[in-house]
């Protein structure tokens, strides 16, 4: 059997980012030949990933990217199953990678940029290596890119919630709009944008509500019309009041600065994953039998 140095071992778990005892396992099983040693690492790294694919991963972070000229970024949820993991360094710097990649190649879908690299080395690959190194599902959920008509702002709020702002006007305005934005997750930018069968859902809703006041028709449609604008100010966001000053709308607050809004982008970690409970008692019970 060849001769396993410490610093063979070294360099492949630098090569890898695995650890010194599956790297040193590696070498023995290929007789010491570091490259059949990587090979070996990420057949076993992509049979681990794969065991870990069927866990529900709904924790993570939003990798957030602003080229340095502010026209063009990007926003990736790259998801684990514990918060834990989500401190990691190693997982917080491929989640900024990857955000970086996003805006400088603009794939089309996940599995596109799965398919792209990172310093030379896989995306797939790469991602499969820190699955082998943590232990857990990871994977890369969703992106945003925005190229900017204006100038591009950012907000990260405990690598939790991400934000980007396209807008023309002060750097202050926009990086408030995007702390509004963290805030208050606006579902669309003004109210014409809302969908016509949201509007008349909720149109029917306040009218059921209101004909039970049992007042006047003429004061019921007048309480609808006004339910329905309030609906309507709520979810988009030049309507809102504005977090730092609720006496203005958002919209008041962007004339004011003369400044115009393009558009945003925004992720939560886990918005929309249906997290699985775990029954303890159940498990329990289960290994008693």
């Amino acid at each position: 059997m060849a001769d396993i140095t410490a610093a063979l071992v070294k360099e492949l778990r630098e090569m890898t980012g695995l650890g010194m005892m599956e790297c040193k396992k590696a070498l023995q099983e290929t007789g010491g030949d570091i490259g059949k040693a990587e090979e070996f690492l990420r057949i076993r790294s992509g049979a681990k990933a794969s065991k870990a694919a069927s866990r529900v991963a709904a924790e993570g972070v939003i990798g957030v990217y602003v080229a340095g000229d502010g026209k063009v970024g990007a926003l990736v949820e790259l998801n684990c199953e514990t918060d834990f993991v989500a401190r990691n360094e190693d997982f917080l710097d491929f989640s900024s990678k990857l955000a970086e990649i996003v805006a400088n190649e603009d794939p089309v879908d996940p599995a596109a940029l799965a398919a792209l690299a990172i310093d030379g080395s896989g995306i797939e690959a790469r991602r499969q290596a820190l699955v082998q190194k943590i232990g857990e599902n990871i994977s890369i959920r969703r992106f945003r890119r925005i190229a900017a008509v204006g100038r591009l702002s950012r907000y990260v709020h405990g690598s939790k919630i991400g934000v980007l702002v396209d807008l023309e006007g002060p750097e202050e305005a926009g990086k408030d709009v995007a702390m509004h934005i963290a805030f208050s997750k606006p579902r669309y930018l003004r109210k014409e944008d809302v969908p016509a069968e949201t509007a008349a859902k909720e149109h029917e809703i306040l009218a059921a509500r209101a004909s039970e006041s049992g007042k006047p028709a003429e004061i019921v449609a007048k309480m609808v019309d006004g339910g329905l604008n309030k609906f309507l100010a709520e979810i988009s966001l030049l309507g809102q009041p504005f977090i730092k000053d609720d006496k203005q709308t958002v919209e008041k607050m962007l004339a004011a600065r003369k400044a115009r809004l393009h558009g945003y982008a925004f992720f939560v970690v886990g918005e929309g994953i249906e997290k699985k409970a775990a029954d303890f008692a159940a498990e329990v019970a289960g290994l008693a039998r």
